[in-house]
């Protein structure tokens, strides 16, 4: 077992150069600046849907680095299933409590053995999948920024994820090793969507921007289809 398969997560830098990270920032700040909608850089926090909202950085954020990288981690029968880009700004702050990512953006809400609960946001369906799915799963978090603990950094509890699906409480945290997962601008952080994870108040008044990609090869019932499958160009 590697250590991402057993660790849950794996940091790597270097993935982007200062050029490419600016070129993908630029390339939404013309977009975001177009848009009446979109909020101001100081309250803005997500853009879902970024791919279809942003087509334009699709090249931009898949290099041939990029994909080498995956193909040679991955193999080449994944797809991109979700993509949103997070601007944790200074002046807009948040924690994220210790969770995992248990749902996964289909096309319409259906009733189907093995799958549920659902939810919905800003008109995005939302399932629980069999774990299975989960477990095959993959993320990857683009890091446009230099993030540390002081600028909201992931928090993670290694090993996490070979659990399958886990109820929290105080108690069962106090007895896991936290590791923060500090992540040099132009680096990425591949995750395991069951890996426990966290983020904290930014203290350092300095901006959090990553995007956040995730991919699959699960087929899906008949029923539904995924929202946003796009090939890795």
């Amino acid at each position: 077992m590697n250590n991402f398969e057993q660790n849950g997560f794996e940091l790597i830098d270097s993935v982007y150069t200062g050029e490419e990270t600016a070129q993908i920032l630029q390339t939404i700040n013309q977009h975001t600046n177009q848009q009446n909608s979109v909020q101001t850089a100081s309250s803005l926090f997500a853009i879902r849907q970024f791919f279809k909202e942003i087509p334009d950085c699709l090249p931009l954020v898949f290099t041939n680095k990029l994909k080498s990288l995956l193909f040679n981690r991955f193999g080449n029968a994944y797809f991109i299933v979700k993509s949103i880009y997070f601007d944790k700004p200074p002046a807009s702050n948040w924690f994220v409590a210790y969770h995992q990512d248990l749902t996964i953006s289909v096309d319409k809400k259906t009733e189907i053995p093995g799958y549920g609960p659902w939810t919905t946001k800003q008109d995005q369906f939302s399932v629980q999948p069999p774990t299975a799915i989960l477990e095959d799963n993959f993320t990857i978090r683009i890091h446009l920024d230099t993030t540390t603990d002081e600028n909201g950094a992931l928090r993670v509890i290694p090993g996490s994820h070979q659990n399958g699906v886990i109820r929290l409480n105080a108690a069962d945290l106090q007895q896991m090793k936290e590791i923060v997962c500090t992540v040099k601008a132009g680096g990425v952080m591949l995750m395991k969507p069951l890996l426990l994870h966290a983020s904290g108040r930014t203290t350092n008044n300095r901006q959090r921007r990553v995007i956040h990609i995730e991919f699959s090869r699960s087929p899906l019932p008949d029923a539904i289809h995924w929202s946003e499958k796009t090939s890795i160009p």
